[in-house]
């Protein structure tokens, strides 16, 4: 059954998109039309337009555009599409940065670091593709068999999964009295 719906959906997209924020909302547009067309399943598209949103948001955070493009005056390159078993895979090239894609433990009050944790919930498996020129393609199979209703929807625990460590009890430090004059 995922092999009639995949042979639906577009085999492969790509596209340059800005390097910077100003790109990312088409890219999201575009994909989430083709998939729709594909007929895959809203939660499927869903998880697949916030994973292209995750990848595009770090390259232009900390790669470098392709070629030899000052940043935000390049493209990176986004890319989808079905492979071989149906899965949907996502691709994101950018011309490479000073460090290598890795999940964080951000802090509970930071502002980001966890874009790579929001993927690794939601896909099944992702990695980092290097090339001889320099360009880092960061790639997504997006998890469970795109056209079966009945396979269980893993965002029932996202919030566990992706959540920062708990901070451990500090002995002799009860702040639970602190705040009963208030009301």
């Amino acid at each position: 059954m995922a092999l009639v719906v995949a042979q639906d959906v577009p085999t492969s997209s790509s596209m340059a998109v800005p390097h910077g924020p100003a790109g990312v909302g088409k890219a999201r547009h575009r994909m989430r039309e083709q998939l729709r067309t594909g007929g895959l399943s809203e939660s499927v598209i869903d998880d697949a337009v916030l994973i292209l949103s995750e990848l595009l948001s770090n390259a232009c955070k900390h790669g470098r555009p392709l070629g030899d493009a000052l940043a935000g005056d390049g493209d990176v390159r986004a890319a989808w599409r079905v492979d071989s078993r149906g899965r949907l895979v996502v691709e994101v090239t950018d011309g490479g940065g000073p460090t290598r894609p890795a999940p964080m433990t951000p802090s509970v009050t930071a502002h980001g670091g966890r874009g790579l944790n929001i993927i690794t919930a939601l896909a099944d498996d992702w990695g980092v593709r290097d090339d001889a020129r320099g360009e880092v393609t960061v790639w997504v199979v997006i998890h469970r068999d795109m056209s079966d209703p009945g396979t269980p929807d893993h965002r029932d625990t996202l919030a566990t999964r992706v959540m920062a460590p708990s901070v451990p009890e500090l002995p002799g430090l009860d702040l639970t009295e602190a705040f009963d004059d208030l009301d």
